[in-house]
């Protein structure tokens, strides 16, 4: 049953779908997608407009919520109809956390469960749902972040389900183990944290200051988040968006407050703080993060983790030994996560299983993405914290008939950020009108 409502400018649909658990035993378990359609309010036309089905960065996220006509969504809502999905696992979606998993079983159930969220899995979900809302007419796509890995196994798996795909920050290299992802993302990471501190250069000793705080105290945060300096490091996740600096900056300067028992880290800070690192929300892309590249036989066995030692810079306790600045870190994921976060603790073990697991099949096949007849168009972000910039442009190379647009205009939320413009760039590209 499908229920619509209405904001500023739009007609609202939820739908819900039944999909297969896992789509090679179509006729066992199933779970539940939630989307919701988004319709300009003044197109009488509706039925007649082609759709457009969003698909969400993460992994682990629900689809945006947005408000009226934000964003990219007031381009895309000129000629189309809008899908938000919900990925499995996520929003509305059969949800999956530290409450829900355990209906599983053990970590070993659990672990084998989660190997069917991935890109290769969402994809399949998309084309159970497409022929219903269709009729079995290709579809465009827009991926984001990992949605565009999502978008590039489209067109290796099933591409005859796309009318177009537009990729924005999530071209994903087809071939690169997760160690040679983040040996990449490292050094991206210290230059964002360089950019942070030549436009607040104050924030170098606030940095230091809160990082020495927690090397020196224990210190649980309100929810319940063990806050080590290893963990205030991970705040630079931030740096990556738009904003973040600017952001990153306003949290730091309310970091301490004068007490009767000497300066302490604030009420305040200590609550946001907890919000930015608790991943309550969106506990899937703790578990499935890594496993996103997992690609044959070799194990991720926490590459975040292990690469990091081939960084010293970025090991609070030298760091503080000497003069230098705190290096924040990015878009990782590590195991003392798992012990930290209330929200994972329960998921330690079962994720310790994924990581040490040797059978991922594969995602990207490059063959039929260099025979590829969809038009292509991918916003390639200089230097994109998240997702490395030469991997992207050697994956470009090799998806025939790809148009890319390179642009260091925008971070890594570029199609939130730049409004219309971004996706209105991206669809003249597919129709060779840019």
């Amino acid at each position: 049953m499908s229920v619509s409502y209405r904001q500023p400018g739009v007609v609202l649909t939820d739908r819900r779908f039944t999909v297969p658990l896992d789509h090679e035993d179509p006729t066992g378990e199933t779970i539940e997608l939630y989307a919701r359609e988004v319709v300009a309010s003044d197109k009488a036309d509706r039925e007649d407009l082609p759709w457009l089905v969003y698909l969400q960065g993460g992994p682990g996220f629900g689809a945006n919520r947005f408000v009226g006509r934000q964003a990219w969504l007031d381009r895309a809502l000129d000629e189309y109809r809008v899908l938000l999905l919900d990925q499995r696992g996520t929003g509305h979606s059969t949800p999956l956390t530290r409450q829900t998993l355990p209906l599983r079983g053990g970590p070993a159930e659990q672990a084998d469960h989660l190997t069917r969220f991935r890109a290769d899995s969402i994809v399949r979900d998309c084309e159970t749902i497409r022929p219903a809302l269709t009729g079995g007419v290709p579809w465009t796509v827009l991926g984001q972040s990992f949605g565009g890995f999502c978008t590039v196994n489209y067109l290796s798996t099933a591409p005859e389900g796309l009318r177009a795909a537009v990729v924005t920050g999530g071209l994903p290299s087809l071939d690169a183990h997760a160690d040679d992802v983040y040996r990449a993302a490292y050094p991206r990471i210290e230059r964002k944290v360089a950019a942070h501190y030549d436009r607040y250069p104050q924030d170098v000793a606030r940095a230091r200051r809160i990082a020495e705080h927690l090397l020196c105290h224990e210190r649980v945060l309100p929810g319940g988040y063990r806050l080590t300096a290893e963990a205030f490091q991970s705040l630079g996740i931030m740096l990556g968006g738009s904003e973040g600096s600017h952001r990153l900056h306003f949290l730091l300067e309310n970091a301490f407050v004068r007490t009767p028992q000497g300066h302490e880290l604030s009420d305040a800070f200590q609550e946001e703080v907890q919000n930015l690192l608790s991943y309550a929300g969106h506990p899937l892309y703790a578990l499935v993060h890594e496993a996103c590249y997992g690609q044959g036989s070799r194990p991720t066995a926490w590459s975040a983790e292990r690469v990091r030692a081939e960084f010293p810079q970025f090991d609070a306790a030298k760091t503080l030994a000497g003069d230098g600045p705190l290096l924040f870190t990015g878009e990782s994921i590590h195991p003392w996560m798992f012990d930290c976060d209330p929200a994972l603790r329960p998921l330690r073990d079962t994720a310790e299983l994924l990581a040490a697991r040797t059978d991922w099949q594969p995602l990207y096949d490059p063959a039929r993405l260099a025979a590829n007849e969809v038009p292509v168009a991918a916003a390639v972000y200089h230097d994109d914290m998240y997702v490395d910039a030469t991997h992207s442009l050697q994956t470009a190379r090799s998806i025939r008939g790809l148009r890319t647009w390179v642009t260091d205009e925008f971070e890594h939320d570029g199609v939130r950020a730049g409004g219309p413009r971004v996706l209105d760039r991206l669809i003249a590209l597919t129709r060779d009108e840019a």
